[in-house]
């Protein structure tokens, strides 16, 4: 069972879900239908006959109770939810009571079957209500204009069943002969099949992968719109579309059990790359934004990728992969660098992911550290690609990450940590955040004593539960400040591996353990108090659970 406050309730390859999160931070009373086609819009309404029941919620089933009576409600697939009721009746409203020549939900009967169908502007679906068993109560609003509740209401005093479905313009008029309880057995075994292949070392020491699991299969949509491929959203609640560095975090997680869905998720924002080599910042159903970029992670990524996939890569899909990398790196390269300058820049602080940062108070266009990191091991990734390929860039590619490197030791280096450096004046200013110890994701191709200077000062993020990324003593720590205090999933999964692989593996298994402990407590929330715990902002994010999995796997195959 997971709670229904913090998590909704989906299936994989669906666009739908229920929950109570009707808007960003905001939480109705009753459960909503929520579709994620054209944004996050809540379509339904469901108001149990009964004001006090108790909401149950486990991978496959979702039911109202009181007493003896009770609403259950399962996917019958993607787009099509059933529900049967026996001693609870159930009232089915449209969520917004307006209706504009531009906005809000109409409620017919189509004489051709005899159902009632829900017309919505805000996603352009249709949303028909088909009566599988009993009778309706009553119906309210059918044919209105302008303000009205448009409703269905479903009996407490004889049982009933009913399917929901949500379509385009037209569809064959609803037909099953598969029994409810067949429904929800067969979610069951699909979701026990995930978490088996996503997660076959779980173990006690693990308790929260199967809940994690959980939040990438059900956050996980089929291919529409702008999502070319099997997409997992960061979250079904309104966090819900694929940034183009989170991806690279579920890619991974997935990578042994589900290699084909991991595959997917590396490569989604690469269908959509500029002419420019840049990558959108996001991409969702129906919108795809250029305005920021994200980190270049992606070589650090796929080398994870790769080295967890369990086959080999087919050599097409590798000479595409390559290109595809090759023109990301030469944007920035080519496209944010001053001309003399070694340095890549940001031109503000949600292109390193990490939007409001301290490293970005006294400049918002900086030569970083982190950058110059990510750049680094992205292009050793693309030397060892045209090696392996054949290419005869290979040496091209190592020189730029020697030269790369070089700059960032001499020119942000101050001896015990980086600066960041405005490139326009040449101006060093240092900050607090965990951002500027990022350099340490080089591992072992750093200076053994810039790696340990680097992990003393990551030692000072470190709290009960983890890594803040701000620390709790700076006058600039905000404890729900985003990335001014907050723990972060890939913060701690890139800090701990470069911990790993520069040597200093005690500091980075107990950085592992604090965060597999914190998400044991308190879910897989956008990010966390630092001094709390407590899950802050989006509580059903897949950053989040992928690296548990990640961290939690780690932990099991080293046997510690």
């Amino acid at each position: 069972m997971f709670s229904i406050q913090d998590i909704p309730f989906s299936c994989r390859g669906s666009w739908l879900n229920v929950s109570p999160v009707v808007a960003e931070h905001t939480y109705a009373e009753d459960l909503h239908l929520v579709s994620h086609q054209t944004g996050m819009h809540v379509v339904l309404r469901f108001t149990p006959s009964r004001p006090d029941v108790t909401v149950v919620a486990t991978p496959s089933l979702l039911s109202w109770r009181h007493g003896t009576g009770r609403v259950e409600l399962a996917y019958q697939s993607p787009d099509t939810v059933r529900l049967r009721g026996d001693g609870l009746g159930m009232r089915i409203a449209a969520a917004p009571a307006t209706l504009t020549p531009f906005s809000g939900i109409y409620l017919y009967r189509d004489p051709v079957d005899g159902s009632h169908v829900f017309t919505s502007y805000e996603t352009g679906r249709r949303y028909r209500l088909t009566l599988l068993a009993g009778e309706l109560e009553r119906s309210g609003g059918v044919s209105a204009l302008g303000t009205a509740e448009r409703h269905l209401t479903l009996p407490a005093g004889q049982p009933w069943e009913i399917a929901i479905e949500e379509y385009q313009a037209a569809r064959r008029p609803y037909s099953t002969d598969v029994p409810f309880d067949d429904l929800h057995r067969a979610t069951a075994a699909a979701f026990a099949g995930f978490v088996d292949a996503v997660a076959p070392w779980r173990t006690p020491q693990t308790p929260a992968a199967e809940l994690a699991a959980y939040v990438l299969w059900s956050a996980t949509v089929a291919p529409a719109g702008f999502v070319t491929r099997p997409a997992v959203l960061m979250s079904k609640h309104w966090m819900d579309k694929v940034w183009s560095w989170d991806h690279c975090f579920n890619a991974i997680a997935l990578a042994a059990g589900e290699p084909e869905l991991a595959w997917h998720q590396f490569q989604l924002p690469f269908d959509h790359q500029d002419p420019s080599g840049a990558l959108p910042d996001s991409v969702t159903h129906s919108e795809v934004l250029y305005n920021f970029v994200k980190p270049p992670i992606h070589g650090w990524a796929l080398r994870h990728l790769r080295r967890r996939l369990g086959r080999p890569v087919d050599r097409a899909e590798l000479i595409r992969t390559y290109e595809r990398l090759a023109r990301w790196t030469g944007f920035w390269l080519e496209a944010r660098r001053v001309p003399g300058h070694e340095l890549p820049h940001y031109q503000h602080g949600n292109d390193s992911g990490w939007d409001n940062a301290t490293t970005f108070d006294g400049d918002r266009v900086v030569q970083s550290a982190d950058l110059a990191t990510f750049l680094v091991v992205q292009l050793r990734c693309l030397a060892d690609l045209a090696t392996e390929l054949g290419r005869p860039e290979a040496r091209r590619w190592a020189g730029q990450a020697d030269r790369i490197r070089a700059a960032m030791l001499d020119q942000l280096w101050t001896g015990d940590r980086f600066d960041a450096r405005s490139p326009a004046t040449g101006e060093r200013r240092a900050s607090t955040s965990l951002l500027d110890l990022l350099a340490i994701v080089l591992g072992d191709d750093l200076p053994a004593e810039v790696g340990t200077a680097l992990a003393r000062r990551i030692e000072t993020h470190l709290t009960a539960h983890g890594l803040a990324t701000e620390p709790v003593d700076s006058p600039h720590y905000v404890p729900d400040g985003y990335w001014r205090g907050p723990i972060w999933a890939p913060s701690t999964v890139l800090v701990e591996d470069g911990l790993r692989r520069a040597g200093h593996t005690g500091l980075a298994d107990e950085i592992s353990h604090r965060f597999r402990v914190l998400c044991e407590k308190s879910g897989f929330a956008e990010n966390f108090d630092a001094e709390t715990g407590a899950g802050l902002r989006d509580r059903a994010y897949t950053w989040t659970a992928s690296s548990y999995l990640v961290l939690a796997a780690g932990f099991v195959h080293r046997g510690s």
